[in-house]
């Protein structure tokens, strides 16, 4: 194993403020794949007993808090994390299932105005806008961020639980609730 790789990886991790793929820290180290991977192993292991280890997440690696050190840092990052409310979770979740969907598919589920929730999920920067669909009034499309897989522990939306939905059954908002928002809330609150 070379070290000088090691510590390059470690160092790219550390002032990393998001997700660095496999791809980007070979790049970035001047290495191969191959190797940036096989370091990737070695700095997984060597952290593993400290506060902080590997996550793979969001499509990439970056350094996290371990669980058991989680509560202190959190105490220290004040303000702590905040959930969300339930119609933002119903939102979420949503969103995170029919992607890219538009505000008005969004409140044909809910039955109600999805412009505040919307809003709230912009500012967290869980959602972002997705363009515009290709039909008369051309309403904007949202879809979830690599923020919104962070924040919920995924690494990519094929973590999502699955949907038992029967063919040709429209997307029901229970079905969805039921399937993410408790996992989507025990995640940010903590």
């Amino acid at each position: 194993m070379n070290s000088n790789l090691q510590r390059t990886i470690e160092a790219l991790l550390f002032v990393a403020n998001e997700a660095l793929s496999i791809k980007e820290l070979a790049k970035l180290a001047h290495a191969s794949e191959i190797d940036v991977a096989a370091a990737l192993q070695q700095v997984e292991a060597d952290f593993a007993e400290r506060g902080i280890v590997l996550r793979e997440i969001a499509g990439g690696y970056r350094f996290a808090t371990a669980p058991p050190a989680r509560e202190a840092v959190e105490a220290y990052l004040l303000p702590p994390k905040t959930s969300l409310s339930s119609p933002a979770l119903e939102t979420v979740a949503i969103i995170a299932y029919s992607q890219p969907v538009t505000r008005s598919e969004i409140e044909a589920i809910r039955g109600v105005s999805a412009d505040s929730v919307i809003s709230t999920l912009l500012d967290r920067n869980l959602i972002v806008e997705a363009g515009r669909k290709d039909v008369v009034g051309r309403p904007l499309l949202y879809k979830t961020t690599p923020e919104f897989l962070e924040s919920f522990g995924l690494r990519s939306l094929d973590d999502l639980p699955p949907l038992e939905l029967e063919p040709g059954a429209p997307l029901e908002l229970d079905l969805l609730t039921a399937g993410i928002a408790a996992k989507l809330d025990t995640a940010l609150s903590g």
